[in-house]
Parts: C-alpha cells; structure tokens; sequence
C-alpha cells in the first residue's frame, strides 16, 4: 500500500513510519523539519505543516491508499492543530479521491464505567484539567472525521510508553475497554498498520490497552 503519516516525526509516527516500511510499503511522511526523518528506501518526507495543506503537501496527498494521523501537541496552551488540522487534511483527502483514514486521539477522552476510583481521580481530576486545551480540540477533531463521510476509524490508546512491539494487546470498538493497560508506542503502530483493511473498524471508534 501506499500510505501518507502525519506526525512522522512524533514516537507513535516513527513507529508506523518504520513498520510500515519493514512491511515493505510505501510511505510519504509529512514533517515541518524533514531532517527529523531517517531517509529509507520507498519513503517519501514532505516538508509542511499540516496547518497549511495549501502550502504544497496537500496535493502529495493523491494517489495513496490510506492517510495515518499520529498528530500530537502536548503543550497546555490553547490550540487548534488536531480539529484545523484534520480539516485541511479530509480537504486534501477528498481532493485526491483518498477515502481510508485513521486518526489518533486518547482514552482519556472517555472514561470507562469500569473504571477505578483512582483511575478516574487521575484523569478527571488532574490529566484532564492539565491539558484540557489538547483533550478539547482532539474531541473536536473526532467530530470532524465522523462528519466526513471517510471511511475513518478513530483509535483510542491509553498512557502510551515506549516499551517494545508485543503485538499483544486488548481492543474495544464498542465503548470505553475497562482497565486498559499501558501501551506501548510500537503496538499503537503495529494496531494501526495491520487494520486498515479490516472493514469491521471502518466508521468506528477503537479502544486499545496493553495485555
């Protein structure tokens, strides 16, 4: 497949980027400092900044099978680079005639019923507050990519990590998975590579957690 990363340079999108070529396709990345990306065979880094799709990569775009969104901003500040961002992109999508795409958000968007007293403390009480500016633009984007009209699936991991590729791990597409683990960046990766083609989690919603 021909598949386009957004966040290449992020731990998540390194992953996919890296996997994705050991699985021998063809990847475009998109990169503001294409320096960040080790250059390899039937990889593509496009210089831009997905804020701007008219600045040039929107067109590169065109011609691939699916685009992969490992966006990531952790900054406390007001920001609009998921929700705008994937805006431009789904316009860029529909323009090249590209329907596949996978976004990442967080679990911490929903919490499960299930989950512990200490658990929600945590998330209610101090992750969310702390990044509340990042938690409410990622709910805007999945928004967005549900209105698309795509065939999307949003993927929700939990605390990521950067531990090993397991190829283990448990998954929920019909609500939050109670007491999700930890997973690692090279699962998250390994989750969305090896789905793209699975039909059952087109227009749906995912949640993953470590074994």
């Amino acid at each position: 497949m021909k598949l386009f990363v957004l966040g290449a340079s992020g731990g998540t999108g390194a992953q996919l980027v890296a996997q994705a070529l050991d699985a021998g396709h063809h990847v475009t990345a998109l990169a503001r400092d294409p320096a960040a990306i080790p250059r390899r065979d039937r990889l593509t880094v496009v210089r831009g900044d997905v804020l701007e799709p008219h600045g040039g990569w929107g067109r590169e775009v065109a011609g691939h099978d699916a685009v992969l969104s490992c966006l990531g901003s952790a900054h406390r500040r007001p920001t609009t680079v998921y929700s705008q961002g994937m805006v431009g992109v789904i316009a860029a999508m529909r323009d090249g005639g590209v329907r596949r795409l996978a976004c990442v958000t967080s679990a911490a968007l929903a919490l499960s019923p299930a989950a512990s007293l200490g658990r929600r403390l945590l998330i209610g009480g101090v992750v969310r507050p702390l990044y509340r500016h990042m938690y409410a633009d990622m709910t805007r984007m999945e928004g967005i990519v549900r209105d698309s009209g795509l065939d999307w699936t949003i993927v929700r991991p939990p605390r990521l990590t950067d531990g090993a590729l397991t190829g283990t791990y448990r998954i929920s597409a019909d609500g939050p998975l109670p007491r999700a683990r930890a997973l690692s960046r090279a699962d998250l990766a390994h989750y969305l590579l090896g789905h793209l083609d699975d039909r059952a989690t087109w227009r749906a919603m995912v949640e993953l957690g470590g074994r």
